[in-house]
Parts: structure tokens; sequence; C-alpha cells
């Protein structure tokens, strides 16, 4: 009862009030996520209270910038953050769940059934693979990622599956001053536009989170994103 009480106060730090059926699948997805965590490495973080606050409540911290809406795809997804957390509070949100790693995606459809989500689908695949496909490409009104990479190989890979007058929010940590300045020629090429900069600290820590809301102000060229592993290589620059 103490875990459903702590998702409660934690997302209610955010202004979000949950039903008890949220709760319960947040407090499902712990479960399943430290399960699988002992035969595959999902995360390293496996107190209950550390992935309620450095996972679950993180993914939401794009409410920070925006209510979430229309069709949304995670790049990168990993174990499903943002993406679980964000079908979770916002179930009318039409999601796609994208990674590279074939039993991550196991896991996330496994999470999928196991909550009873709706409108949801984990897919395995590159998001230079995915970006060139016609079901993919330009569809999504948000692209969200909190992958691990520069800020300038991460448009590329994101930039091109938002719609124009859509979004990508990019999860970053610290200080990104210096890295947000290297980006914006990628950006700008990718036709994104940095359109709002949120600096949060994750509630009850120290850890700094902040969001980028960068705008889709015109179609990506089809020249990118280029071929496997370029973006990562030789980031536009």
């Amino acid at each position: 009862m103490n875990e459903y009480r702590e998702i409660e106060k934690a997302f209610q730090k955010l202004n979000i009030t949950l039903t008890d059926k949220q709760i319960n699948q947040f407090v499902r997805y712990y479960e399943l996520l430290m399960e699988k965590n002992k035969v595959m490495n999902l995360t390293a973080i496996t107190e209950f209270c550390d992935v309620v606050s450095k996972h679950f409540i993180d993914s939401l911290m794009i409410c920070k910038v925006t209510e979430p809406k229309g069709k949304l795809i995670d790049i990168g997804t990993g174990a499903g953050f943002p993406g679980i957390p964000l079908k979770i509070v916002y179930p009318d949100l039409k999601m796609v769940l994208l990674d590279s790693l074939n039993k991550r995606v196991q896991f996330l459809n496994e999470v999928i059934r196991e909550l009873g989500l709706n409108d949801i689908n984990a897919v395995h695949g590159r998001a230079e693979d995915f970006a060139r496909n016609e079901s993919y490409r330009e569809q999504s009104d948000i692209c969200v990622s909190r992958a691990v990479a520069n800020l300038s190989s991460l448009a590329e890979y994101c930039i091109p599956f938002v719609k124009k007058g859509g979004f990508f929010a990019a999860y970053k940590s610290g200080n990104i001053q210096e890295e947000l300045e290297a980006a914006k020629k990628a950006i700008y090429i990718l036709g994104g536009k940095l359109e709002n900069k949120i600096e949060v600290k994750l509630p009850d820590t120290d850890i700094s989170r902040c969001i980028l809301q960068i705008r889709k102000i015109k179609e990506t060229p089809k020249r990118f994103p280029r071929k496997s592993g370029m973006p990562t290589k030789e980031p536009i620059s």
C-alpha cells in the first residue's frame, strides 16, 4: 500500500492526479521491470522510490512544456522511458515505441499486454531506417527521446519523424548550453527551431533536467537522416 501512496504523492508534485487504475499500472510496470532486469540489463536504478522519481516522474517532465496530445513516437525507448509512463498518464495518446534491440521490444510488448494499454506499438528497428519509411516519416505530432546522444545526432534521428507544426522534445541532463549551440545548425537544416527550453530539478532529488522543445517549421530534406551510424559518427556541424 505504501507503494501506491508514494506514486500518488510523487505525481501530485507535478499537479497530476492519478486514478487507482493508473497507480496500479505503474506498480505493475515496476514489478515487470525488476523481474526482467534479473535476466537482461534494462536499468541500473532498482529501488522503488528511485524508479518512481528518476524514471516515472522524469518521463513526465515534458508536462512542464506542454500536455502531449495526438500521435507520439519515442525513439530509443529502451525499457520504455519516457513512452510508457506518458501513455499511462495520457491514455488517449497514439504511440510508437522504437528500439534497436529486439529483446527490449519483446519486454515492451509484454508490458503493453500486462498493463492493458491500447493504441501503442513497440517496434524493432533503427531510427535511420524507420525515418525513411513513409508510414513513419513526418507522421508524428510529437517525437520524444531520453536516449543518451549528442543533440546534433539526436536531432537527425528524431526530427524527420515529426510532421510540420509538431515538435521534438529532447530530454537532456545538466548544463547543455554548449551542446545546444553546437546543434543549432543541425536543428535548422533538419527543419526545426528551438521554441522552448525548460530547466528543472526532479522533485526530491538534486538531479537537473532540461527539456528542449524543438518545433518543426519545415519539411526535413530527403537526404536526412543519413545512413546507419553516420549521425553519431559525423554529426551535422
